[in-house]
């Protein structure tokens, strides 16, 4: 396979500002039906995995299957609020113009929302034609499939590739994947992202370009 070098990104809480949002209004609905969830749980137990997975995680939690209907209505409720609160992760702009690698998105998320949270903030553009999901692979995040599905879709070698992410589930993924990743702990502990094999953990979004190889340059 001819050597690319390639960085993937994460989704939500990387290159969209989602996270604080999308967990609020999924512990809000939580509690509505009868489970309290405080917001640093949602993040340890929640974030970074794949919907399916929640749900089961709920069910468990709450001793029974959630309402039929909870999935769809959560979908609702969150895109609207993306919709009136969303941004882009401050500093994302300012790095995607100084990386000069080919890029592309591999999320936990559906396709649609992919398309949504980063039409609502201008950088569907820079990502069209290589957007990868976990409904596209038969794991999700800590399994490396949605990572080599990207690469492989883009003739990237895993190993000349970087994977960032702010979820420590996503960070295992990447490593299980052979790739290079860097933790961006904004909102995650930066030695939970460093403790499953992150290579490095950044809290401004203006680092990353720095962290990065330039093209040509290894």
């Amino acid at each position: 396979m001819q050597r690319t070098d390639l960085v993937i990104f994460d989704c939500d809480g990387v290159l969209v500002d989602s996270e604080p949002i999308a967990n609020r209004v999924f512990a809000e609905m939580l509690r509505e039906i009868g489970l309290d969830v405080s917001i640093r749980e949602m993040y340890e137990r929640f974030v970074g995995r794949p919907m399916s997975y929640c749900m089961e995680l709920v069910a468990e939690k709450l001793g029974r299957a959630p309402p039929d209907d909870f999935v769809a209505n959560l979908q609702e409720r969150t895109f609207a609020a993306f919709e009136a609160e969303l941004r882009a992760t401050p500093g994302i702009l300012e790095a995607l113009n100084e990386i000069d690698l080919p890029v592309c998105v591999a999320s936990s998320g559906e396709l649609e929302k992919m398309r949504l949270t980063l039409g609502l903030t201008g950088l569907l553009s820079r990502f069209e034609g290589r957007l990868f999901s976990v409904t596209e692979v038969a794991r999700g995040k800590p399994a490396p499939d949605i990572y080599l599905h990207a690469a492989a879709s883009l003739n990237a070698n895993p190993r000349a590739c970087f994977v960032i992410e702010d979820s420590p589930v996503g960070a295992q993924a990447g490593v299980a994947a052979g790739m290079t990743v860097l933790g961006y702990c904004a909102h995650t502990p930066s030695d939970k992202l460093l403790s499953v094999g992150a290579q490095r953990a950044f809290a401004d979004m203006r680092e990353l370009p720095s962290l990065l190889p330039r093209r040509g340059r290894r």
